[in-house]
């Protein structure tokens, strides 16, 4: 332990640097905030029942920290500050004393928080009895020996974006007392899934501490999806099982296990106080003005259409957000994360986005975050807040254009045939920038926000009035198309028009370039009726239905991620512009059905096929002979498509085609033809061929 901190633990002398939150020694805890502008701060203790049972000065400051030792105290203390300072909105304070407040660095909070008119920092009531106390942890005893995390390079990843209780509350083979808790992820069921599928890495929808926002509250509902935190060390108590913090250690093990990666979506970009209404938990009355982006008036900046905007180019919250990432990989061994409305990190001076930011760059040269996968949501709402391509390399992005331009294509949208060429080569022209590569775009179809892929061939328009806001919440533009009847359907022909669209709009996920993400569910048919935004959904709407698991399609996924790994080709971390490999080839060809090239000009060029080889570029390690044929056919008609020389004089092989629910033709078990010259690619599907010479699934 540091020997500043026993000094001082011994009562011996001054710390110039003490750790912030709550420090454990044999003869008491060290308790440390931060807080630029308070005049005094105090620690507050409480017992079993919440009932004050004291409180502490912290008496000693270095610099803007705050801290005191409380001699006796011990693991399981309840505690919580109160800040003393000026109140004055107008300039950006809003201390109040009467407010109790949560250590940002607690890792282990106890009880829910309760919606009460305490909680507003105008209120001059006691709020201790609504906020949850944070506690002070034990050491961590749990036992990592043989954890071995998979570090699975970013080009041979495949995401599955999944909620810890979406994914298991429903499961049938998942014991019912640990449906809905990390426990849950480690249960044989759900890793046997995941492996059998073929994903590498599990992202997960937020696990940090949330709130469940007063409105929500009011309609009898509560926050979901979890983006709406307000403690960055702490893991949500509602996922608890028997093990509480230690089963999702557990889980992340479990999967380490299985060859599986675990990334955390996190939020860093707001808080759950919101705006100048929202309840005061800890940042506000810590120190507004040091903690949140303030208009000249002291109002909230609102850049993440959430009430406030943290202030992420503010030394102690880039400390803050670094130490609680640090915390994530070395206590939870997490192996990459997820930022929610990431362009906020990138915002500095007066706001607006620079890829240079020290944030962004901090976390790229931390030693501690080395090697963990870094994941852009590259927006947020305020000025400037689109920025697809534009993060450092080393940052992955979530490809809101990859999801547009193929769900137009597969709707049939005219001119939409050069978009889904560009996304199948990896969105290049955003991001073939300072060296980065191809696997920097994270490709998906669908998400936790928005349509689920069933719902994306069944729903013309979105289906939220369950939320409360009369259906105004939501994408309303989203791409979708129901085959001439909107919701669920017995009709053969429109269930047939549906699943081959599931398929085509799948297997171009999955056979283009860059990182492939899964919404968890999609693989087997999953609904959530319609309900684009079921953020405020715990419930059936939103929890995987596995007792209606699609077989068919599911073997097709699987399918699918088989060719994906057997073909080096699929999944090149360079990104493809025709270079010539050793043997004169180029590394990727356009091809017309005709013969010749496409002609992208012609609005209607919904017909093209596009050949894939090793990257000329390529280290010698990565330069394969995989030879690759994928044919598009976005019109309703069949075509002929005259097939190029196969690499060796050898025969092309048709490997996969969407036209059939097995993703083969013929309807052998093997699934493979042997096709010489023309071959026949039927209307509004996708083929795939593989040249003797490559490799087979």
């Amino acid at each position: 332990m540091d020997e500043g901190l026993r000094t001082y633990a011994d009562g011996r002398g001054w710390i110039d640097r003490p750790q912030l939150g709550a420090t454990l020694f044999d003869d008491g805890v060290l308790f440390a905030v931060f807080s630029e502008h308070a005049h005094s701060i105090e620690v507050c203790f409480f017992d079993e029942g919440g009932r004050e049972t004291g409180r502490m000065p912290l008496g000693e400051r270095a610099g803007n920290i705050w801290y005191g030792f409380a001699r006796g105290a011990g693991a399981g203390t309840r505690y919580g500050f109160r800040a003393h300072g000026p109140d004055d909105p107008a300039h950006g304070h809003r201390f109040n004393p009467r407010k109790l407040l949560i250590d940002p660095y607690a890792r282990s909070v106890e009880g829910a928080l309760r919606q009460s008119a305490a909680l507003s920092d105008r209120n001059k009531d006691d709020s201790a009895p609504f906020v949850p106390k944070a506690v002070v942890p034990g050491p961590e005893a749990f036992d990592w020996s043989g954890d071995e995390p998979p570090r699975t390079p970013f080009s041979e990843s495949v995401l599955y974006e999944a909620h810890v209780k979406s994914l298991t509350a429903l499961h049938p083979d998942v014991p019912a007392e640990l449906r809905g808790t990390y426990e849950a992820l480690a249960c044989p069921a759900i890793l046997d899934h995941l492996t059998g599928l073929g994903v590498t890495a599990v992202e997960l929808l937020p696990v940090h501490d949330f709130a469940d926002e007063a409105a929500l509250v009011k309609k009898g509902l509560r926050n979901h999806w979890g983006y709406n935190s307000y403690g960055f060390f702490a893991p949500e108590p509602r996922y608890f099982g028997p093990g509480g913090a230690d089963g999702l250690r557990a889980a992340i093990k479990a999967l380490h296990a299985a060859g599986i990666e675990v990334i955390l979506d996190v939020v860093y970009n707001h808080t759950a106080e919101s705006g100048p209404n929202g309840p005061t938990l800890m940042f506000r009355g810590l120190d507004n003005l040091s903690y949140y982006r303030l208009e000249p008036d002291g109002g909230y900046i609102n850049d993440t259409g959430c009430g406030n905007t943290l202030r992420c180019d503010h030394p102690m919250v880039m400390r803050l957000i670094l130490d609680s990432l640090r915390y994530w990989v070395t206590s939870y061994r997490v192996d990459g994360f997820r930022f929610d409305l990431a362009t906020v990190l990138g915002r500095s001076g007066q706001g607006g986005f620079d890829p240079a930011a020290p944030l962004l760059h901090a976390l790229l040269q931390d030693p501690v975050l080395a090697g963990v996968k870094l994941i852009a949501e590259p927006w947020d709402v305020g000025p400037g807040g689109y920025q697809l391509g534009a993060f450092p390399p080393g940052y992955a992005e979530w490809n809101d254009r990859f999801r547009d331009d193929v769900r137009m294509f597969w709707r049939g949208d005219k001119s939409a045939g050069p978009a889904l060429a560009a996304r199948l080569l990896g969105s290049a022209e955003r991001f073939d920038l300072r060296g980065r590569r191809s696997w920097s775009s994270v490709n998906t179809v669908s998400a936790h926000d928005g349509f689920t892929l069933s719902d994306l061939v069944s729903y013309l328009h979105k289906h939220n009035h369950a939320n409360g806001e009369g259906n105004r919440d939501g994408h309303a533009n989203n791409h979708s198309s129901n085959a001439g009847v909107e919701g669920p359907s017995d009709d053969p022909v429109i269930r047939s028009a549906r699943d081959r669209r599931r398929r085509n709009l799948m297997a171009t996920l999955l056979l283009s370039q860059g990182t492939p993400m899964l919404l968890a569910g999609d693989e087997i048919g999953n609904s959530q009726g319609g309900n684009n935004n079921a953020y405020c959904q715990d419930n059936e709407t939103s929890w995987v239905d596995w007792d209606s698991a699609d077989g068919d399609f599911l073997a097709f996924v699987k399918k699918l991620l088989a060719l994906r790994r057997g073909h080096p080709s699929l999944r090149q971390s360079r990104f493809l512009h025709g270079g010539v490999r050793a043997d004169g080839a180029p590394d990727v060809t356009w091809l017309g059905f005709g013969g010749g090239k496409p002609d992208w000009s012609d609005p209607e060029c919904r017909q093209f096929a596009v050949r894939l080889r090793g990257s000329a570029d390529a280290a010698p390690g990565e330069q394969t002979d995989d030879d690759v044929l994928i044919a598009v056919n976005g019109a309703g008609d069949d075509a002929a498509l005259m097939l190029p020389e196969p690499s060796g004089g050898g025969v092309w092989r048709l490997v996969l085609s969407t036209q059939d629910p097995q993703g083969g033709l013929p309807r052998a078990e093997q699934g493979q033809a042997t096709i010489a010259g023309p071959s026949l690619i039927a209307g509004q599907s996708l083929s795939v061929f593989c040249a003797a010479g490559g490799s087979e699934p």
